[in-house]
């Protein structure tokens, strides 16, 4: 999706008063006023106008992009995917386009996050022929193809998108048991999948008890620190675990009422004092950089909990 600004929108130019210095002040007066109202209208029109143009392309790009992310097979839904994860990146350019989504994930048809629960992060289980009726009847068996690795990936990063643009997708991520699907992702699937999980946890976490509430039932806080333990995973999975924690527990510091109060006794049982203890010091960085400079802190400072975790 492309949102592209309209011929018609660019600038509004006032009316030309040729004989304005020719009349008289008293007349030049009613004449500017009326002139500057009529601006005004115009302007207002051109601003709805434009509004109800973004509108129906963020709607159209929703779509298409469900439609496809609904399919049976594996290779439409991965399109639509891709044209989802598009939208929400043309999407969060503008605070405006941001409140129309936000005003689309209201419409029950439009609503992203349990299609992906529904389709790509479906747990496939094994399906038994309880029945042959299938193979004597002209009506073809149903099959929908199993989520493949990319699909995963990416279905999480569209998961990831929609609960950082509009909060409220936290809630239908819970009502579709979240936590527990990612984790099963988190402790079954590879590498690729497994980042975009955490980072997907996050997202769904945030300001979000329900969600907390869940991950701690699931042991969630374990199942991340065997990874960060475990030297023969992949490094940078056990970075990216690093960055998990010190972004969960930056964001909880100081929470009593969090369902996850716990984390910082927690950290010190699983990791050690010495770790756990740089983790908490290190998770209350950078809360005056820039985005970039803090990407760039947090994934130092997870290099060194890797480097403490090492070491002991």
């Amino acid at each position: 999706m492309y949102l592209k600004k309209p011929l018609w929108s660019e600038g509004v130019t006032k009316p030309a008063n040729s004989n304005e210095s020719s009349l008289p002040s008293s007349s030049s007066e009613p004449e500017s006023e009326a002139a500057s109202a009529a601006t005004k209208a115009v302007e207002e029109l051109v601003n709805s106008l434009n509004e109800q143009r973004i509108y129906r392309e963020v709607t159209l790009a929703l779509r298409t992009g469900l439609r496809d992310a609904s399919a049976e097979f594996s290779f439409l839904r991965l399109r639509g995917l891709r044209s989802l994860l598009k939208s929400l990146r043309s999407i969060a350019q503008s605070d405006s386009t941001i409140l129309l989504f936000c005003q689309t994930q209201s419409i029950p048809e439009l609503q992203v996050v349990p299609v992906l629960f529904q389709h790509s992060l479906k747990e496939m289980e094994d399906e038994k022929v309880t029945s042959l009726d299938h193979i004597f009847s002209v009506k073809p068996m149903k099959i929908t193809s199993p989520s493949t690795d990319a699909e995963v990936a990416l279905a999480l990063r569209v998961l990831e998108g929609c609960c950082l643009l509009h909060p409220d997708s936290t809630h239908l991520a819970h009502k579709n048991n979240a936590i527990q699907v990612l984790m099963n992702i988190l402790s079954t699937r590879g590498v690729l999948e497994q980042g975009a999980c955490l980072d997907a946890l996050i997202s769904i976490m945030l300001d979000s008890s329900a969600n907390q509430m869940d991950f701690a039932t699931c042991n969630g806080i374990e199942e991340v620190t065997e990874l960060i333990r475990d030297k023969q995973v992949d490094e940078n999975l056990r970075l990216k675990c690093g960055e998990f924690l010190l972004l969960l527990i930056g964001h909880l510091n100081g929470r009593e009422m969090s369902p996850m109060a716990t984390i910082n006794e927690d950290m010190r049982r699983l990791l050690g004092e010495k770790s756990a203890s740089l983790i908490w010091a290190a998770s209350q960085f950078g809360s005056t950089l820039d985005p970039e400079q803090r990407l760039t802190a947090l994934h130092i400072q997870a290099g060194r909990v890797l480097e403490s975790l090492d070491l002991y």
